[in-house]
């Protein structure tokens, strides 16, 4: 081993999750396996390193589809000390530990969470599904979770002014991609993380995207010769904003690859592509990747990867700091969306029918209990028939019907059905999505993506195959909405 090379808060904060790059060779033609496949594993072999993505369940604690036992961790929070109780699924963690030879379970050191950004809300796009918090915007995409505290959990459950705080990955465009949202009290501290542009050194001022930071009465820590300079990755923090909306920071903390795994060590990251030149030269906010002859992908091959492109890596650290990918991962976008009680389960296949529609999951799922009963951790041998739940995913394998959840919540239950997915087949006043008939009449309100009512006549002029439509109404039959309500939606 050579020196260690330390990962983290600059992991934490809105690039915590992200630091993952992918370059690649493809085996050829072959048929991938599909995402979230747990990568093979080494035989005989245990392996240190660092996980860092989103929690996705409990009971011990659960990321990237390995499952980690607590029971000798510590917990950081946003730099403090905590207990695994301070964490809520979505929230993007690094675990430092040991992963078994089988690639899913594991034994946690140390798990870190560094929220993204902390503040308030300056503005909320409904078109655009978006909020700007402390100059940072955020993008809200079906893989978000919202506290249950926000009524609703949703971005309608928002309001400007309202403090929150954002765990979340950085896209090429260096918007953060909310993985989970919840409001903070007032006189809670300000917290933003980024990169350091326009330094100006005479007025002690910088910016992060667009941001101003102050930082005139701010202690300054881990900068060499208390310099700050164009490009550091760095934490601000403060109390309060000044009259021009800059934040006035009490401290600054430059932030840098600190502490926990060397050369040879395991690593494994979900994020989004930031910069792609090549298959065999891209990354994800730093993190340099490299691939092999031996490289194995799943959910896609090499030709699929691009900028912006989520993808999750799995591989061993170089001496030069380069990760070798053993697996990439290629997720693909998760559009599909149901809200509705449970016609069965089926905890031995890991799935459960919704509106006659198959809903598998996995060791990706992120699962929450909204309901009443707030169980936790909650599992599917915890859901029963009858239950009202919401799910987010997409349709797996490509035009089987059937469903694979990224989330999975229970909530207590709602008079109203829905159903988002691509359109298969239109019949004016119907049209079908995964096998389910949506019926619509005199009394069904229709809007465009941008939440404008149009007539019905426009609605079936312009919807087709693979447009993608949400539908609200109530459950005539196992495979039948009458539809109150259908909106043409925009794939994040």
């Amino acid at each position: 081993m050579n020196a260690r090379l330390k990962i983290g808060s600059m992991f934490l904060g809105i690039f915590l999750g992200l630091l993952a790059g992918c370059g690649g060779s493809s085996s050829g033609g072959a048929s991938p396996p599909p995402p979230g496949s747990p990568p093979p594993p080494i035989s005989g072999i245990s392996r240190f390193g660092v996980t860092i993505g989103p929690v996705a369940n409990f009971g011990s604690i659960v990321v990237n589809g390995v499952t980690y036992n607590t029971d000798a961790a510590t917990f950081t929070l946003n730099d403090a000390p905590a207990t695994q109780n301070d964490l809520r699924v979505g929230h993007v963690v690094s675990v430092l530990g040991t992963v078994d030879a089988n690639g899913t379970t594991g034994t946690a050191d140390e798990v870190t969470f560094d929220d993204s950004v902390k503040g308030p809300i300056e503005s909320i796009d409904l078109s655009l599904n978006q909020i700007i918090v402390l100059g940072q915007t955020v993008l809200i995409t079906p893989e978000t979770s919202f506290d249950d505290s926000l009524n609703p959990s949703s971005i309608d459950g928002l309001s400007i002014n309202q403090i929150v705080e954002v765990s979340g990955q950085i896209d090429a465009a260096g918007n953060i991609v909310a993985t989970r949202i919840e409001p903070k009290p007032a006189g809670t501290q300000f917290e933003v993380h980024g990169f350091v542009s326009a330094h100006d050194g005479a007025n002690m001022r910088f910016n992060i995207n667009g941001l101003v930071v102050d930082y005139s009465a701010a202690t300054l820590d881990n900068f060499p010769g208390s310099v700050i300079t164009d490009g550091d990755f760095v934490e601000a923090k403060g109390q309060s904003l000044g009259a021009g909306g800059e934040l006035l920071a009490n401290q600054v903390e430059l932030e840098s690859l600190i502490g926990g795994v060397a050369d040879g060590d395991r690593v494994e990251i979900e994020g989004f592509i930031t910069r792609f030149t090549s298959a065999q030269d891209f990354e994800v906010s730093g993190l340099p990747v490299t691939t092999t002859a031996s490289t194995t992908y799943t959910g896609g091959i090499a030709a699929d990867l691009g900028l912006n492109i989520k993808v999750e890596v799995d591989g061993d650290l170089d001496a030069n700091n380069v990760l070798v990918a053993r697996t990439v991962d290629i997720r693909p976008s998760k559009a599909v969306r149901t809200q509705a009680t449970i016609d069965s389960v089926d905890s031995a296949n890991n799935s459960v029918v919704v509106l006659g529609i198959t809903v598998t999951t996995d060791q990706l799922t992120r699962f929450e209990d909204k309901s009443n009963a707030d169980v936790e951790p909650l599992n599917l041998s915890d859901i029963n028939a009858g239950d009202y739940v919401e799910i987010r995913g997409d349709e797996f394998p490509a035009g089987s019907g059937n469903i694979r959840a990224i989330r999975f919540e229970r909530e207590d239950p709602e008079p109203d059905t829905l159903l988002q997915g691509f359109v298969e087949t239109v019949s004016d006043p119907s049209y079908t999505v995964l096998g389910v008939t949506i019926t619509t009449n005199g009394g069904t309100i229709f809007r465009d993506e941008n939440d404008v009512a149009i007539s019905s006549a426009e609605f079936f002029n312009r919807v087709a195959a693979n447009s993608l439509v949400q539908a609200t109404g109530s459950e005539v039959s196992d495979t039948s909405i009458a539809a109150t309500e259908v909106e043409f939606e925009v794939e994040f």
